[in-house]
């Protein structure tokens, strides 16, 4: 069963890695619009159940938002007004709420963030995103299986602080090279450092989220690897991270 399993793993993630390059490779804004769209979806549909969320109906407010983000230039704009809106709501009527906006933060706001960044800085940013935090997993599966022995936290159990360390070490170094394109060589290094320790944390964030629910994935449409916010996890922070520091220190 476990070598049945890893096969399905390895099939899974090579179809998703080939799905991201034929978006990224055709770089058309609709296509890639549409294809964050169908992830963000599956992964509110997740973060609802993880949540807790009882209320029904929250769904068309999502495919809503994300159409707005279509026409709208600042899609991380969207996700403040959405915030206010709400608030006015549960202002007004008092059977709103709080814990059923939870999933209009996340993921929607790293989901936001993640178009925006690519309608501002292009595929070669998201590329730069990708591999960071590909790069911040694998470093830290393989440092942590080889030398690590210090817990790192409650939250995650298997996780180890060699093993952080070492997956932000190699995430840093081979990041940076990947975001030479766009800013110079110090500051890639320091935007691969901050979006590789942001998604060790994003990882953090939704393991919580999981123990909080009782559930060991977010979902299971993806075979071998649970459920979509199982696979974006550190991509949700770190994409938020990217962005702010790319207007701030480009």
């Amino acid at each position: 069963m476990a070598i049945f399993s890893d096969k399905e793993r390895v099939v899974t993630g090579f179809a998703l890695l080939a799905g991201v390059l034929f978006v990224g490779l055709i770089d058309n804004f609709f296509l890639m619009w549409l294809t964050l769209g169908g992830v963000y979806i599956l992964a509110f549909q997740e973060a609802v159940k993880l949540f807790g969320v009882q209320k029904d109906g929250l769904l068309p407010y999502a495919f809503g938002l994300w159409l707005i983000a279509a026409l709208y230039p600042y899609g991380d704009d969207l996700f403040v007004l959405a915030g206010v809106a709400y608030a006015s709501a549960v202002a007004y009527n008092k059977e709103l709420k709080w814990v059923d906006f939870l999933p209009f933060i996340y993921p929607t706001a790293g989901m936001l963030f993640i178009l925006t960044m690519y309608e501002e800085y292009g595929v070669m940013a998201l590329l730069w995103l990708l591999a960071v935090v590909a790069l911040t997993d694998v470093g830290a599966y393989g440092v942590g299986k080889s030398i690590g022995k210090t817990p790192f936290c409650e939250t995650s159990p298997n996780k180890t602080m060699e093993g952080v360390a070492g997956g932000v070490a190699v995430a840093t170094l081979g990041g940076m090279f990947f975001g030479t394109s766009i800013v110079d060589l110090g500051v890639a290094f320091l935007i691969s450092f901050f979006v590789a320790v942001s998604s060790i944390f994003g990882d953090l964030f939704e393991s919580s989220l999981k123990r909080a629910a009782g559930v060991k994935d977010s979902g299971d449409i993806l075979p071998g690897h649970g459920g979509v916010l199982d696979r974006i996890d550190g991509y949700l922070f770190g994409a938020i991270v990217m962005l702010v520091l790319l207007r701030g220190l480009v």
